[in-house]
């Protein structure tokens, strides 16, 4: 039988030794890390998050901005509640969101389907479409896309050719808000990009599997296209649905700054600007703003509850 000697225990303090080192380097590497975020940190705290809470405080206040806030508890919304021009707001937001979402993300995949498709100048192509979503929530834009829909503009001679004469899309109550939409699906690139990775990651078996079994081109793309970008899909709806809830830029630009005419572009954020910085009501206008989060909190929830039904991910059929 052999024997094997154990080597002797090293002492105490060096045992300690190494683990106190590792200790003091990770705190090290923590503090150098929350100094380079403390930039990010500062501004979140500062320009977000304090701002946020003190809204949600000056919802329940009545505030003016030259005077100090009064409790003032739920009067401010149920003063909004019972509000026309609230409700107006709601209504035109609500007609924006239902119908420039979809034709946008009709759009856009419509697009994103002929340039997933192998042909010379493709990139350019790409950069070309996707240019108006760079410059498409400008100042700028928002004069030109009134001077085109104004009376005996570009876009109402055009249609008289065609035998409809309504004049100016901008000075018709009926119309203008549709000059918003088609400024919003005039900057279908960001959709059309995500649309454009997602088409990408289609396996070619597929279609050449399908072609093999006699599929079509509608239902290669009903019954496998659909399917297999319906993650990208869901993520362009609740991102484009959300960012269609803020419009603001473009209702106040192309109607002059008045949200009309008649209150036909007053959609939610351009009634909030009113009653906050030209009526000085910060109170009833922080009511709103936390009215909007908790609607868009809601569309979003309901969102991510449907997509158990038609969304498909890839994990989920393993």
């Amino acid at each position: 039988m052999t024997l094997v000697k154990e080597a002797p225990a090293p002492p105490a303090g060096k045992r300690s030794a190494a683990p106190a080192a590792g200790r003091r380097g990770r705190r090290r590497e923590n503090l150098t890390g929350y100094l380079f975020m403390s930039p990010w940190l500062a501004g979140f705290l500062l320009l977000t998050a304090g701002p946020m809470i003190a809204s949600l405080y000056y919802a329940f206040t009545s505030y003016n901005l030259f005077a100090p806030p009064q409790w003032v508890g739920l009067d401010n919304f149920t003063t909004m509640f019972q509000d026309p021009r609230w409700q107006k707001s709601v209504q035109v937001t609500l007609k924006y969101v239902v119908v420039a979402t979809p034709l946008k993300l009709l759009l856009a995949l419509g697009v994103a389907l002929l340039l997933a498709q192998k042909r010379r100048g493709q990139g350019l192509y790409r950069a070309a479409f996707y240019m108006p979503s760079l410059i498409g929530a400008s100042v700028s834009v928002g004069f030109v896309w009134r001077a085109l829909f104004s009376d005996d503009a570009v876009v109402d001679r055009t249609q008289k050719i065609f035998g409809l004469d309504v004049g100016g899309w901008i000075g018709n109550p009926d119309y203008v808000i549709y000059a918003l939409v088609a400024l919003s699906i005039w900057q279908f690139g960001a959709p059309m990009v995500i649309f454009l990775a997602g088409l990408k990651q289609v396996p070619r078996e597929l279609y050449e599997a399908a072609e093999v079994d006699g599929a079509g081109p509608l239902r290669r793309f009903w019954n496998i296209t659909l399917p297999m970008i319906s993650p990208v899909l869901f993520f362009n709806v609740l991102l484009e649905s959300i960012h269609a809830f803020q419009v603001f830029g473009s209702a106040y630009v192309v109607s002059d700054t008045r949200c009309g005419p008649a209150d036909a572009t007053l959609v939610y954020t351009c009634y909030l600007y009113q009653k906050g910085f030209k009526e000085a009501q910060m109170g009833f206008a922080s009511a709103m703003a936390w009215t909007l989060v908790i609607a868009v909190a809601l569309v979003t929830a309901v969102l991510f509850w449907s997509q158990k039904k038609w969304v498909h991910y890839e994990e989920a059929a393993k």
